[in-house]
């Protein structure tokens, strides 16, 4: 299906931010990106939307595809557009947040290098927002042992 349009449209992902009991702390399932950009950096499972398909339908495809992981219910986060949000250019993403009772084995796959289940006290640094969706999930799904102090910081 072809689209033309007078005016430019930005693109659509999404993103599933999973966190999982372990023990007395809870862990976040992040991917290591395959390729640019932010290639190395971690990230949460995400990407864009088909045509088909709504952004929770999303969400839950690309955590298949880059982990290999299914989960149950999942709330929607938020929707995040800032402008320079992604270098790639205008990208606005929809996160959703799933909780697991404990970490579900991870593979990397499609476009994750690997993916891997991180200690939310010892977090590396995200790629694009995904340090300000990450802070919004744990408030959402009530999640605690993120603070400030170990917050991970932004990495272009």
């Amino acid at each position: 299906m072809s689209y033309t349009y007078k005016y430019p449209r930005p693109a659509l992902t999404a993103d599933a931010v999973v966190f999982a009991k372990d023990g007395d702390c809870f862990k976040v399932l992040l991917v290591e990106r395959k390729y640019a950009p932010c290639k190395g950096c971690w990230a949460f499972p995400g990407g864009f939307m088909n045509m088909n398909e709504t952004t929770e339908q999303a969400a839950r495809r690309e955590l298949y595809e880059e982990t290999g992981i299914k989960v149950g219910a999942m709330r929607q986060v938020g929707a995040y557009s800032k402008v320079d949000r992604d270098p790639r250019g205008r990208v606005i993403t929809v996160a959703y947040a799933a909780v697991t009772d404990h970490p579900i084995p991870a593979k990397g796959a499609d476009d994750a290098a690997r993916a891997q289940w991180i200690d939310i006290r010892a977090l590396p640094a995200l790629a694009f927002d995904h340090d300000e969706i990450l802070r919004d999930a744990a408030r959402l799904m009530a999640i605690d042992g993120l603070s400030p102090t170990n917050s991970p910081s932004n990495n272009q």
